[in-house]
């Protein structure tokens, strides 16, 4: 059995899900209690982070092991859970790249982070351009069209 504990939590941005406009995204993660604050040290030096959080509040029957349309449009084609990004994931992981704004003491503010108020954060990892693709990035037509207005903002 493998267990995780949450090294931090989200707090602000979003209250509830939504599919798109995360563009102004606004959030912190405050580190748990547990973590020590220079767990930090150094992070500031970096302008992104990848921000890997437990999407805590799926119901044990929304979870998909299989295939299925994305974000249930059949216009999609049906892809297996392991294809796309959907939140209703075996392991309920979800990983994002966001923009460090600043670090002030054990709290982190960033700037692109599609998980809600309240979300537990289990790692949270520089980016380094070393690790990003080295060759192009390929994907089906209709992940852009799911992702056309994913990071757009608000209004």
């Amino acid at each position: 059995m493998i267990a995780l504990t949450p090294v931090g939590v989200v707090r602000g941005g979003r209250g509830v899900v939504v599919d798109d406009y995360w563009g102004d995204s606004r959030a912190t993660i405050e580190l748990a209690d547990h973590v020590p604050t220079e767990s930090l040290d150094g992070i500031e030096a970096f302008s992104h982070a990848e921000i890997i959080f437990f999407f805590d509040r799926l119901d044990d029957t929304s979870i998909v092991t299989g295939a299925r349309h994305p974000r249930g449009n059949t216009a999609w084609p049906r892809v297996g859970i392991f294809a796309q990004r959907g939140k209703a994931r075996p392991n309920r992981l979800g990983a994002t790249i966001v923009q460090i704004e600043k670090r002030d003491g054990r709290t982190l503010h960033v700037r692109g982070l599609d998980a809600i108020d309240g979300t537990p954060v289990v790692d949270i990892k520089p980016v380094f351009a070393e690790f990003l693709p080295r060759e192009p990035v390929r994907q089906p037509a209709w992940s852009h069209e799911l992702m056309r207005d994913y990071w757009k903002r608000e209004g």
